[in-house]
């Protein structure tokens, strides 16, 4: 039968309300009130008059810090956590019952904060209230509290802050209130109140204490025991886990709660930043702190390529933006845009003006970050990107959206909870595992107000209810409210590896069980869980079954199909090795036929980075002299020539291609700072104007070409070409097709001699070089490249060039060359085809860009183990490995 009337439940937290308000429509309790005391206070002081909220309270302390005095604080309040710190500070004033203005003439610093009291007041809406305005609205509206409240009962708190205990006493006039302690702590000042005081005996639950490694294991073991008892019948409702600060734990368990497939709640809430929209958010706050460039806009564009202004754009447009350069300026950014045509966009249409404003918009920095949020966020996204403004100042709002919490979107009542201990304490079940019972964390050690410090104002006037003493009071009542097991959990170890000591709260308790790491679990949480707790199943799944023969594989001094054996005349083998080759894929498959098949056939490649780097490595050194040399070449041949330039001729050229160099760098690629980057484009410079005026025999009437594309490679620049750069090139009795840019090629006035020249900008070798073990194939192919496109009539030389020191390196006899590169190359096409994808003596070395998918210090160990079965089976394809 239902039982009909008004009455109140004053209960402590989200999740003893929710609690209530279901148990309450189970037992068809209609007219029950569940709400916090703070609630049931406005109830009863008037319809238009509201608590001050946390948001609203840093609103308007954002709004009137920077223009209320504050005296010796001045100098912190524009820093970030002022907002934070502020509220607190006035929180627990109001909590106290605590009159800021009768105080301000006591300390300096009261007055201050009485000054910001009274600005936020006044800021603030008319029917928002202070706790102790509230209280005496109440007060005066007491005798409507049997209508509006009716008899009320107070249960799961075992404390009420100072500023609600007057109109407690006033209620008690009014209506009949009862304080249902249970097996709890009664407060002392309820004596002579008036209020009804209900006691019952505490629980004798079972109590265990166990300690794990790390706070990861403690998670770990939590999650186990939590499966247990689910698999063993116990509701999910009636299984806990609590601790008294969360946030260490909370990353693990929403980690392990996926893995697990377990709805564990998160009383508390769960991080914003885990969310897609926290995410977008942050992303938009990483360019709005830290600067525009390229990766940080690639990642917003992921996240809200549908909103603001990444709406207009195609899709796919991403693909506009070259792949290396950073774009961290205007600069870079402005040239980009200006050199974007419509052929450049996937749809044809040229939607430049929208991402430039777009890139406007985003480089406006902190001071607009209301104006960018609004433009670019929508939905949730843009609710959180505005909470985190008003909780802190633009600048740190990347900071400020780390602290954000939202709701997980489970249903509390049913679902396994992850929760503070003081929630735990209000709301009781029958299954708690209590983590973290270390020393000094719980309980945790008395702090002072960070505004108001224990010589202005005594922390136990300022606090009365300490942090120290509620997880004391926490822990002695969730033992004592709950009925079937308590579990005692610490860390031996934090995760710097040092030791921890025993919480004094487990003392009394037992015996501590030492849970190792290690250990095989009673229960498994998971199926990672389950198949690392029984190696004789996982031994039978087909993963690990792969697993454990490569890694017996490896071990082995012959080579195995785990080395790279692959059955004769694979498609995608002969695929590769039909595909035009270049002088770097031709050396890559002599001196390391693995990596061959991995770049070619897997299309593996390194990443990589937009970061600035510190200096550029050896490839963007030799590719920003190159780039020059080119650029100052084509100036020359566009006048006299080079051949008829001087000194200060070329010095002038190098210059100007070293400034126009510069410029498309710094739009397509990192850079190091700034004076590191001045001293690399001397050093171009430098080498540059070496290279250009190496006094050599020059050719008579002779031309010169630089990057001179050749067997269908793209031309670089609309430079004129000696031949046509789309004519196959193929190197005689080995079916290979070759295509590529010669640095520079001179061809005398009668066409009868031409010099083929390549730039190397490290240091030359000690000797004299042909093949260097299969290293140096750019001369020869590069030689023979020439003389098949300008005809045989025409003498080739072809030689090395290392303007760093400078020596000029000549190939003898390009022609004898050729023909033992062509033996060599024949090999190796014949023993790829027939399987042997197997390592070179490049495999694992420094400049290996794919070591990281060998064992680990493969050259050290696995390269030497497998080296010489791999040299036998390689067979003539290894002698080029000799080859000076």
């Amino acid at each position: 039968m239902a039982i009909s009337g008004r009455s109140t439940l004053v209960v402590h937290g989200r999740l003893a309300i929710r609690e209530g308000r279901l148990a309450a429509a189970r037992d068809r309790r209609h007219g029950l009130q569940v709400m916090s005391f703070e609630q049931a206070a406005v109830r009863l002081a008037g319809g238009f008059v509201r608590p001050i909220d946390d948001e609203s309270l840093s609103a308007a302390i954002q709004a009137v810090l920077p223009a209320t005095p504050m005296g010796e604080l001045e100098s912190i309040k524009s820093l970030p956590g002022m907002i934070d710190a502020a509220a607190g500070t006035l929180h627990r004033a109001w909590r106290a019952g605590m009159d800021l203005a009768a105080r301000a003439v006591d300390h300096p610093r009261l007055e201050a904060i009485a000054r910001l009291e009274a600005a936020v007041l006044d800021q603030l809406p008319a029917g928002m209230m202070r706790p102790v305005d509230i209280v005496a609205e109440a007060t005066g509206r007491v005798g409507h509290a049997p209508v509006a409240i009716g008899p009320m009962e107070i249960i799961g708190l075992t404390e009420l802050s100072p500023c609600w205990r007057p109109l407690l006493r006033a209620l008690t006039a009014q209506i009949p209130v009862q304080w249902t302690a249970g097996p709890r702590s009664v407060p002392a000042w309820l004596e002579g109140t008036g209020v009804a005081v209900s006691r019952e005996p505490a629980q004798t639950p079972e109590i265990s204490a166990v300690s794990a490694a790390t706070a990861y294991h403690e998670a770990i073991e939590a999650m186990r025991w939590a499966r247990c008892l689910l698999a063993s019948g116990v509701s999910p409702s009636e299984i806990a886990i609590a601790t008294t600060s969360p946030a260490e734990y909370d990353d693990h368990f929403l980690a392990l709660r996926a893995d697990a497939n377990i709805d564990l709640h998160f009383v508390h809430g769960v991080r914003t930043l885990t969310t897609r929209e926290g995410q977008t958010a942050a992303a938009l706050a990483d360019i709005v702190v830290r600067g525009l460039s390229q990766s940080r806009l690639r990642r917003l564009a992921a996240l809200c390529r549908d909103t603001g202004p990444f709406e207009v754009l195609p899709e796919s447009w991403l693909r506009v933006l070259p792949t290396d350069a950073p774009l961290s300026t205007s600069g870079a950014w402005n040239r980009l845009l200006a050199r974007l045509t419509p052929e450049d966009w996937p749809d044809g249409t040229d939607h430049a003006s929208a991402l430039r404003t777009a890139v406007e918009t985003l480089a406006k920095g902190p001071d607009a970050a209301s104006e960018i949020g609004e433009v670019f966020l929508e939905g949730r996204a843009l609710a959180i990107w505005r909470k985190a403004l008003l909780a802190g100042p633009a600048a740190s709002i990347d900071a400020t959206l780390q602290t954000l919490k939202r709701d997980d979107g489970l249903e509390a009542c049913v679902s396994v909870a992850w929760m503070p201990a003081s929630a735990l304490a209000a709301s009781p079940r029958r299954f708690i595992r209590l983590l973290g019972l270390n020393s000094s964390r719980w309980p945790r050690g008395l702090a002072e107000d960070r505004l108001i410090p224990d010589h202005i104002i005594p922390t136990s006037v300022l606090d009365p209810l300490p942090v120290n003493l509620a997880d004391r009071r926490d822990f002695e009542t969730i033992l004592a409210t709950t009925a079937a097991e308590v579990v005692l959990s610490r860390a031996r170890r934090d995760s710097d590896g040092r030791l921890l000591g025993r919480s004094p709260l487990q003392a009394g308790h037992g015996d501590e069980t030492y849970l190792r790491r290690n250990a095989t679990p009673v229960h498994a949480f998971s199926e990672t869980d389950r198949l690392m707790a029984r190696p004789q199943e996982f031994a039978s799944d087909p993963q690990s079954i792969g697993a454990q023969g490569c890694w017996r594989d490896w071990r082995q001094s012959q080579i195995t199909p785990h080395d790279g054996l692959v059955r004769a005349d694979h498609p995608l083998v002969l695929a590769i090795l039909g595909r035009t080759q270049s002088a770097s894929s031709l050396r890559r498959l002599l001196r390391n036929p693995l990596s061959f098949v991995w770049v070619y056939a897997f299309g593996w490649r390194e990443p990589h980075s937009t970061a600035e780097p510190l200096v550029l490595d050896a490839l963007g050194t030799g590719d920003l002299v190159h780039m020059v040399l080119d650029r100052a070449l084509r100036d020359l041949e566009a006048g006299d020539g080079l051949a008829s330039a001087g000194a200060e001729t070329v010095e002038a050229a190098v210059a100007r291609a070293a400034q126009a160099v510069a410029a498309d760098w710094e739009s397509e690629r990192p850079l190091p700072p700034a004076v590191i980057w001045g001293r690399s484009l001397e050093d171009a410079r430098v080498m540059a104007g070496r290279a250009l005026s190496y006094g050599d025999d020059v050719l008579p009437g002779a031309r010169s070409y630089g990057e001179v594309p050749f067997g269908g490679s793209a031309p670089k620049s609309d430079a004129k070409t000696p031949w046509d750069a789309s004519a196959p090139v193929t190197i005689p009795d080995t079916g290979f097709n070759i295509a590529g840019y010669i640095d520079r090629l001179d061809i005398s006035g009668d066409g009868k001699r031409a010099l083929v020249r390549d730039y190397k900008t490290g240091r030359p070798p000690r000797g004299d070089i042909r093949l260097n073990g299969g290293r140096e194939l750019q001369r020869c192919l590069y030689a023979f490249a020439v003389k098949a496109l300008l005809g045989d009539d025409v003498a080739i030389s072809a030689s090395l060039l290392y303007p760093r020191e400078p020596v000029d390196l000549q190939l003898d006899d390009p022609e004898a060359v050729l023909a033992e590169i062509t033996g060599y190359l024949s090999a190796a096409r014949t023993s790829l085809a027939g399987g042997a994808a197997l390592q070179g003596p490049d495999t694992g070395g420094d400049y290996d860009d794919l070591a990281f998918a060998l064992p680990a210090n493969a050259s050290a160990t696995y390269y030497k183990r497998k080296m010489a079965a791999a040299t036998e089976r390689l067979g003539e394809v290894a002698q080029v490995w000799e080859v000076e």
